[in-house]
């Protein structure tokens, strides 16, 4: 039977809500911390897809192997690309992962195997199509094709998933570690291709005292682009642990004016900002040290790696709060460790 489905093929996503919803229709399952791929299998051929349509295969050898031990010959799975490392997911590690160098990769690979955690069969085993079936459907085909598929594959594991709000609440209390929140389905829902009308996601949003122990100006301006934000560790070390850039444009005169009259080194005295980031050009590398007396409250949705894994919120100036207190044990709970796969 001729192949229906061809990439780049862009997978159903998720409009983002505030709570879990709640009734008979939802299936709810784990937001993994990873990368979004879709895996394509004819035969000998296995090409594996990024959220945005771009092939990820070369990053992930190890997983393209994986694949091809598989019973099944033709197969189309949606799922998320995970690295553990030491019993917790690494984000640091799958990025690292997108290396122009093969022997890079394959050295990576080789001493962080990443796994391939599947949650949707976009095409079964005979070559059949399931995009325009509800997912209550798709998920029995799934479990069956996992039972004839995956017992044996240790890099390729099916991800749980429940009817029952209470599992999901507990899977929610969960997240800040390996999990981002909690993704909710309509069961009676066709796969919705590149589009958020059937699947929520829900993230636990939490908040943390930071000290500013420095800020960036915006990419060819004297007027400030983020500040970076510090917690301390036992010893008192201020660690670099991630940045805020919400502020209002109308706000960022007299923040650069406060903060370039602190300027003063070294700022942070524990790990200190990199270079330039790896996903923006736009970005310096370049940073300006500030005295770490200013505290501020933000708002964070994940903590991994040492550090906030995007870009937190302003929520108040803390000048009730001294800067020895902003401390890493207000995140240490959020590295959580990994929920049972099936």
């Amino acid at each position: 039977m001729a192949a229906v489905l061809t990439p780049p093929l862009l997978p159903m996503e998720a409009k983002s809500v505030n709570e879990i919803p709640v009734g008979p229709g939802w299936q709810y399952e784990p937001k993994w911390d990873g990368f979004r791929c879709v895996a394509f299998r004819r035969g000998k051929d296995i090409y594996l897809q990024s959220k945005s349509g771009q092939p990820l295969a070369r990053y992930f050898p190890d997983i393209v192997i994986a694949l091809s031990h598989l019973p099944a010959k033709k197969f189309v799975l949606d799922g998320e690309l995970v690295i553990d490392v030491g019993g917790r997911f690494s984000f640091d590690e799958l990025q690292l992962r997108l290396h122009p160098a093969a022997s890079r990769v394959q050295k990576l690979a080789a001493a962080h195997p990443a796994t391939f955690i599947v949650f949707d069969l976009l095409e079964n085993d005979a070559g059949k199509s399931l995009l325009q079936i509800p997912l209550r459907q798709r998920r029995i085909a799934l479990e069956k094709f996992a039972a004839k598929n995956l017992k044996s594959a240790a890099a390729v594991r099916l991800s749980p998933a429940t009817t029952s709000l209470a599992q999901a609440r507990k899977w929610f209390d969960k997240a800040g570690g390996n999990l981002d929140g909690i993704i909710a389905k309509r069961l009676d829902a066709a796969y919705a291709l590149g589009e958020r009308t059937a699947t929520v996601k829900v993230k636990n949003i939490r908040t943390a005292d930071c000290v500013v122990g420095g800020f960036r100006y915006a990419k060819g301006s004297k007027l400030i682009g983020s500040l970076l934000l510090g917690l301390s560790d036992a010893g008192g070390l201020l660690h670099h642990v991630g940045f805020t850039s919400a502020f209002k444009t109308t706000d960022r005169r007299a923040l650069t004016k406060k903060f370039e009259a602190l300027r003063k080194p070294p700022g942070f005295t524990g790990n200190a900002p990199g270079g330039p980031s790896r996903w923006s050009a736009e970005r310096s590398g370049e940073w300006e040290p500030v005295d770490p007396k200013v505290v501020v409250e933000v708002t964070y949705d994940h903590f991994t790696g040492d550090r906030f894994r995007h870009g937190t919120r302003i929520v108040r100036w803390r000048k009730d709060k001294a800067p020895r207190q902003c401390t890493l044990d207000q995140v240490a709970h959020c590295e959580g460790r990994a929920i049972a796969l099936l």
